[in-house]
Parts: C-alpha cells; sequence; structure tokens
C-alpha cells in the first residue's frame, strides 16, 4: 500500500497547539505512535477510534520516518 502521508497529516495552528494531526480530525500524529509503542494494534486503534483507517495509521509511521530521516545534528 502506498501511503502519500502528506494528503493525510495537517499542521494547524488553531488544532492541538499545531501538532501534526490527522486531517480531519483532532487526533494527533504522536498520539497513534504512542499506542502502537505500547503494543496496541492496528485493529485495536481503528476499533477505539472509529474515525482512523488503517491508511492514516500508515501515514502517521510514514511521516515519523520522514522527520527522523531529515533530522540533522549540528554540532556547536
Amino acid at each position: 500500500m502506498n501511503t502519500n502521508w502528506q494528503n493525510l497529516i495537517s499542521i494547524d495552528p488553531d488544532i492541538r497547539f499545531g501538532k501534526p494531526i490527522i486531517t480531519g480530525t483532532r487526533i494527533c500524529v504522536s498520539d497513534i505512535l504512542s499506542w502502537l509503542s505500547t503494543g496496541m494494534s492496528y485493529e485495536d486503534t481503528i476499533e477505539d477510534f472509529p474515525e482512523l483507517k488503517k491508511e492514516h495509521i500508515l501515514a502517521s509511521l510514514a511521516f515519523a520516518a520522514n522527520r527522523e530521516n531529515i533530522t540533522k545534528i549540528i554540532a556547536a
């Protein structure tokens, strides 16, 4: 499944203090990543938050991977 996270994730300073969210919801990417990190399955996440789809979870992972890929450490 090819997930284009740019179409599914947005940042709005008026929603959740500007954290990246699933577009059309108030669910933060960081919330989804936290749920996954505690062992919550895709199915459990979707059951608890029916407005989410598997593509939203995959977009959150892709967004995080992209952020990690572009992060650079600059020596002082």
